[in-house]
């Protein structure tokens, strides 16, 4: 077992998308258009108090569990939530995010926030903010593809 352990940690990860804020928002808000780029939700309510929950993983690897309450949701604006994520059954770490979609020219300039408590060891802002980025980046590229 890892010796019990706390790191809070805060990143931000800015994009510049060449779509609409309201197309962004879209591709945050609607489940089909969401599961092209983020792992399809075995829940997705998006509503302020409402869930959004998948699991999957790597094959033959750990089965990772997002788990998250959307808390305020400014449409075309901003989307706020709280996650939970756990590896197997073993809780890696709690975040509040904060998604938020700015016009920028005839583009869409996003600021994705997250504030975390990293629980211990099983998981690093380091790792997270990797993975953040490369969903981001996915979610650009399927911007583009439309």
């Amino acid at each position: 077992m890892n010796e019990r352990s706390v790191k809070h940690n805060t990143f931000v990860i800015e994009k510049h998308y060449k779509a609409t804020p309201e197309r962004v928002y879209f591709a945050w808000s609607d489940p089909a258009a969401k599961a092209q780029w983020f792992p399809k939700a075995e829940l997705f309510e998006f509503r302020v108090g409402g869930r959004e929950f998948n699991r999957g993983g790597p094959t033959n690897g750990p089965i990772y569990t997002f788990d998250a309450c959307y808390q305020e949701i400014v449409p075309n604006s901003r989307i706020v939530y709280t996650y939970t994520m756990d590896q197997g059954d073993i809780r890696i770490s709690v975040s509040i995010t904060t998604v938020e979609i700015k016009q920028s020219g005839s583009g869409t300039h996003l600021i994705y926030t997250e504030q975390g408590a990293f629980l211990d060891g099983y998981d690093t802002p380091e790792q997270r903010k990797h993975g953040t980025n490369l969903m981001l980046e996915a979610l650009g590229k399927r911007l583009e593809e439309e």
